[in-house]
């Protein structure tokens, strides 16, 4: 699920969606209207799930989809290993694998609860709770 957004309404730390992939904004730079066109926007973002940094640049007024962020609490209930984990959602019992980065493997172990993020259908453990 997303939502259309202006351009020039982004700001760093936000997200928005790129290459149909959902990515946190580092960076946004605009430039002002000039002789031949309107504002531009030039927009730096990390991918959530991937890491791979994207760029934009279009005019501030044109619109880009932002993903709407389900933030949910899950508990871990198997360590799958190559930082695969299984976890249980702790509202509807649901249970599914995720993968972790590499900064959060050494902090995880079974029974640990987790916030985990939904975006566009796919699921990432975000920190420990």
């Amino acid at each position: 699920m997303s939502k259309p957004v202006e351009i020039g309404e982004l700001k760093e730390g936000g997200f928005c969606i790129i290459d149909n992939e959902p990515c946190r904004i580092v960076s946004v730079e605009k430039s002002k209207p000039g002789k031949h066109g309107s504002a531009k926007a030039r927009i730096v973002a990390i991918g959530v799930f991937d890491d791979v940094k994207r760029s934009i640049v279009s005019p501030v007024d044109a619109r880009i989809d932002v993903p709407i962020i389900e933030k949910r609490t899950g508990q871990i209930i198997a360590a799958l290993g190559n930082n695969t984990y299984q976890l249980m959602d702790l509202e509807n019992f649901e249970t599914f694998e995720s993968k972790v980065d590499e900064e959060l493997v050494n902090q995880l172990a079974v029974g640990d609860q987790v916030e985990y993020w939904v975006i566009l259908n796919r699921r990432k453990i975000m920190r420990k709770k």
